[in-house]
């Protein structure tokens, strides 16, 4: 092939967030992105851009990121660089051994978020979890969104089937904790958010946000109604209340357990849960009726309210409402999004805590434990004691409840892989680490984001740059997985890890389908892309399911396919016993008398609370300069009026059950009295990133108690956590 040799553009998804934006890509003949803008022709993000997608360049050649294998000297701490060969001969000699030693409960995984948003993430992370054999497995989904998933599995047997509001039809939408402005939206996959809520508002909608700060959202917002933090679920019950009371409820589908929820509901009346949240009776009883009288309306809650003391009965309570506002599964409401590869495929209906966590009990979600409980897990000896562990693009030492006691435990560890960009505040604890490709080395098909899209649409992006003599990330999940069993991981066997994995998926899937005849006609340059070719043509949409999909119809529309409106899916989507949705899941139920046995408690003085920032996405995104700059300041928002009570100056001690900090304030009119709010994902002190250490700012999960959670999810509180603040 002649060499490049002029600049060319080329097309991809952004990966950086759960937006899914196209974006166009110029490249020179060195393979070095020098411009990015937004796809236009991309039919679902229409050009939408933000500065993250802006700066997928930056983040791609990033001066600081890992290119080949490290490994680390125990008796200096000094790193060395190593072959790949060599990497995988040292995890191979060590892994196992640990493993022989202390049991297979001795080994343990965690799974950052970027995983959610790459090919190798979705599809060879599963091939790694099985090769460990063990239960033991954490994620960053404990530190953001379990208890929606913990709840849509309860209501309708699935935790993957969650409704998301029909953005662009509906003429009503109240949202909860959400900030969709900075974050472009989560668990509710809309490109160009911002363009969408104008659009619902310049059709004559009403737009309502609840929320203990004045965003960048509430500002766009019809009405913005402050909220004490952590107490949405009592909200929510005063609005189901009402709706019984008044008869208000137009249900639309088929449910059981509505007379309990009405018993459920009884304690919660308006005036009862007003002194809870701070939000007028009358307020309450006013959503609850434009929600019943708007032609469509959907209910939407988010992060803020996920990770509070009871975030699951906030979620629960949210899908109840659409549901008995007659919103459900229907046009403008509350819908399921049909996503053209990797939707369902569970049969039986969803339980969660089938097992749970050896030192505190904490219940099982979805094949994993909560984050919260991960540091005793790796300090507490006894029989199951992590000694050996697994990270994939993750960094819960800023992410996870109680960081400085994961700093700590992660140090005790016999042996550590990571599989990431960056030597980070959690990969520095690491024996190995195996870097990933760079994003535009990679593919790109959204699996996860594209079942809560918000219209349904599919894209796949191959490549942009060739991987040269370095593996791709499949290929180093799949002889990482070979590695941690002592198995050949360098195909001396005859058998190449990789092709192993994606053929015995491709055998199985084909057998179930009961066409494994059909194994010639898959096309694709390697096995991965003949795994999603496969996934395709069995889809809803696909070519083997009475469509026309295929990989190679995406490969002619690169921009995108859309595929038209959120349609009705209930009953067949449902996988509950009773095949109609739970109004009423016992296991929430039971934590109702929490709640209400909290009903009278005295508010604490001062509550802390995250927030998103634009440049931001969690802790990986803080090396890039564009992205540090402007607004994303790692700050203490607070009230002047609690700046004067409390006599502080420019800076603050902030401290909680769990730990202290000096943080800079920013007093600021948009946060309500009594509350405090620090961005998540910053304390870079002692980062190896040379941008990160420069705007180190500070480690708000020092703050947050990981003996604190939601109870049926196990999920972690980083909202509404109890402070006391002094001068500086």
């Amino acid at each position: 092939m002649a060499p490049i040799t002029q600049s060319r553009n080329l097309l991809r998804t952004c990966p950086l967030c759960e937006a899914v934006c196209g974006l166009e890509i110029t490249m020179d003949p060195d393979d070095h992105v020098t411009s990015v803008r937004g796809d236009r022709s991309d039919p679902f993000s229409k050009g939408f851009i933000c500065p993250k997608g802006a700066s997928f360049g930056h983040l791609d050649e990033d001066r600081d990121r890992v290119t080949e294998p490290l490994i680390r000297d125990r008796a200096t701490g000094a790193w060395r660089t190593a072959t790949w060969d060599e990497a995988f001969d040292y995890i191979a000699e060590r892994f196992p051994a640990v493993v022989a030693r202390h049991g297979a409960q001795s080994a343990a995984a965690y799974l950052g978020n970027p995983n959610a948003h790459t090919v190798a993430g979705t599809l060879y992370v599963p091939a790694l979890l099985r090769a460990l054999g063990t239960k033991n497995i954490y994620s960053a989904s404990t530190a953001d969104q379990m208890p929606k998933q913990v709840a849509s599995g309860l209501m309708f047997g699935d935790p993957l089937t969650v409704p998301v509001p029909d953005l662009d039809r509906t003429d009503y939408l109240l949202m909860l904790g959400a900030n969709p402005l900075e974050s472009n939206g989560s668990l509710c996959t809309a490109p160009d958010f911002p363009g969408r809520l104008k659009a619902l508002r310049g059709r004559g909608g009403r737009f309502v946000v609840v929320d203990p700060r004045v965003t960048r959202t509430a500002k766009l917002a019809d009405e913005h109604l402050f909220i004490r933090p952590g107490s949405d679920a009592y909200l929510l019950f005063g609005i189901v209340h009402t709706l019984f009371a008044e008869q208000l409820t137009d249900l639309r589908v088929e449910v059981t357990g509505l007379d309990e929820l009405r018993t459920a509901a009884a304690a919660f009346d308006p005036g009862t849960v007003s002194a809870r949240t701070g939000v007028p009776a009358s307020t309450i009883v006013r959503l609850a009726r434009e929600l019943a009288a708007a032609p469509t309306a959907a209910v939407y809650a988010r992060i803020g309210t996920c990770t509070a003391e009871f975030g699951t009965i906030t979620q629960w309570l949210v899908d109840a409402i659409n549901a008995l506002t007659g919103n459900l599964d229907s046009p403008g409401g509350a819908m399921f999004a049909t996503a053209a590869a990797g939707g369902i495929t569970r049969t039986k209906p969803f339980r969660p805590g089938r097992w749970t966590s050896r030192v505190r009990g904490l219940p099982e979600a979805m094949g994993e434990l909560p984050v919260a409980t991960l540091a005793d897990e790796i300090t507490t000896p006894g029989e199951g004691q992590i000694r050996a562990l697994v990270t994939v693009a993750g960094n819960p030492v800023l992410s996870a409840p109680s960081g400085a006691r994961l700093d700590e435990a992660f140090a005790q560890l016999d042996f550590m892989v990571s599989v990431d960009r960056y030597v980070n505040e959690t990969t520095k604890h690491a024996d190995v680490i195996l870097p990933p490709p760079r994003p535009t080395q990679s593919p790109h098909y959204d699996f996860a984001l594209l079942q809560f899209a918000v219209r349904n649409y599919t894209r796949y992006s191959r490549p942009l740059v060739p991987l040269g003599d370095r593996p791709s990330e499949p290929a180093v999940l799949a002889r990482l997985a070979a590695a941690l069993t002592g198995r050949p991981h360098d195909g001396s066997d005859g058998i190449d890890p990789l092709t192993a994995v994606d053929e015995l998926v491709i055998a199985g899937m084909l057998h179930k389908a009961g066409i494994p005849e059909r194994r010639g006609d898959l096309i694709g340059e390697n096995s991965t892309e003949q795994r999603i070719d496969l996934m395709l043509r069995l889809g809803p949409y696909g070519e083997w399911n009475g469509g026309t999909l295929n990989l190679q119809v995406l490969l002619d529309n690169p921009h995108g396919i859309d595929l038209g409106p959120l349609q009705p899916r209930l009953p067949g989507v449902l996988r509950t016993a009773s095949g109609r949705v739970d109004l009423a899941p016992q296991p929430l139920l039971d934590d109702v008398e929490r709640m209400r046995a909290r009903l009278s408690d005295a508010a604490p003085e001062i509550v802390l609370i995250g927030r998103r920032q634009l440049r931001s996405n969690n802790s990986w995104m803080h090396n890039i300069a564009t992205l540090v700059s402007g607004s994303n300041r790692c700050t203490l928002h607070i009230n002047p009026a609690d700046v004067a009570r409390l006599g502080l100056g420019d800076h603050a001690v902030v401290k909680s059950a769990a730990g202290t900090l000096t943080v800079p304030l920013e007093p600021t009119e948009a946060i309500m009295p009594g509350v405090v709010s620090l961005p998540h994902g910053w304390g870079h002190g002692d980062s190896a990133q040379t941008v990160a250490r420069t705007h180190a700012g500070v480690n708000a999960n020092v703050l947050t108690d990981d003996s604190v959670v939601d109870v049926p999810s196990g999920n972690a509180v980083f909202n509404g956590v109890p402070v006391t603040l002094a001068p500086a």
